[in-house]
């Protein structure tokens, strides 16, 4: 009896492993399948039956798609605006999603549910319905072709944020804000000393998820910015189509250079991104 129980527990751990890796394969394929198609030539791309072996691999024009990428189309410069722009507006929502959900985690007072509950709302109104007046606000303002429009609405609408910190600070012990307020501490500086150090995981897990949605923004660059130095990743990818077609293996090299840097961020980050999913919410 306990050897069959060995082996079934056995089979169903390769059974769950061999369902996992199919998985990891399948999601990762359409990466490794762009990676690869920039190591081939045009007529390569388009051969049929498809092939999975680049045709220019360990040629001198391997790194051709790259070298133009980089330096005749300037993705170099494109890279940085969009890590200026994606970063900016991450640190400032966790600022602004910090303070929020401190405050409606820990400072009760009159309708702060029924504030969190429009707050939480606002996530069923699409960009796409808000823009137009948007788009007038920032002209009113002067701020086109700047960087302000793209950064200043991430900095100060944080809902995802404001609800994932709020769950997190509602899961410290109130044996460490008594303390605090015994020992003389304000709200200020409880929040400062005790809630954002503690925060630091849930932290990290929030500006990846603002960097990367503001890394990915098409929307606002494109409305906002005419001026070629001050174009983001995002915005020179799509230099590669018309109406006419496309240049698949600028394109493509063109999405790995951008998704490099997010990778990046990721590995430096994926402990603390586990730790806050793992803690975010729980008593």
């Amino acid at each position: 009896m306990a050897l069959t129980g060995i082996r079934t527990r056995q089979l169903g751990a390769l059974l769950s492993y061999s369902i996992l890796i199919l998985f990891a394969l399948t999601t990762i394929f359409p990466f490794l399948w762009m990676v690869i198609t920039t190591f081939k030539s045009r007529g390569a791309i388009f051969s049929l039956p498809p092939t999975l072996y680049p045709d220019l691999i360990f040629k001198p024009e391997m790194f051709d798609s790259y070298i133009q990428v980089l330096t005749r189309y300037n993705f170099l410069r494109y890279t940085g605006n969009s890590a200026f722009v994606a970063g900016m507006a991450a640190i400032g929502q966790i600022f602004t999603a910090s303070l929020a959900g401190f405050a409606f985690a820990r400072m009760h007072f009159r309708g702060s549910n029924l504030l969190f509950g429009i707050l939480l709302a606002t996530t069923m109104i699409p960009v796409e319905s808000i823009i137009i007046p948007e788009f007038l606000l920032m002209a009113r303002l002067d701020w086109l072709d700047t960087y302000l429009p793209l950064i200043v609405p991430s900095f100060l609408v944080g809902t995802l944020g404001t609800f994932m910190l709020r769950e997190f600070f509602a899961s410290i012990p109130d044996e460490l804000v008594e303390a605090a307020v015994l020992d003389g501490a304000s709200t200020f500086r409880i929040y400062w000393n005790i809630f954002l150090p503690l925060s630091v995981p849930a932290m990290t897990t929030l500006f990846l998820i603002a960097f990367i949605t503001n890394w990915n923004d098409l929307l606002r660059p494109v409305l906002y910015i005419s001026n070629s130095s001050l174009r983001t990743v995002t915005i020179g990818i799509t230099t590669f189509q018309n109406e006419f077609g496309a240049q698949w293996n600028l394109l493509l090299a063109g999405s790995v250079v951008s998704i490099i840097p997010l990778l990046i961020v990721y590995i430096f980050a994926q402990r603390y991104i586990v730790q806050g999913i793992a803690t975010t919410g729980l008593k």
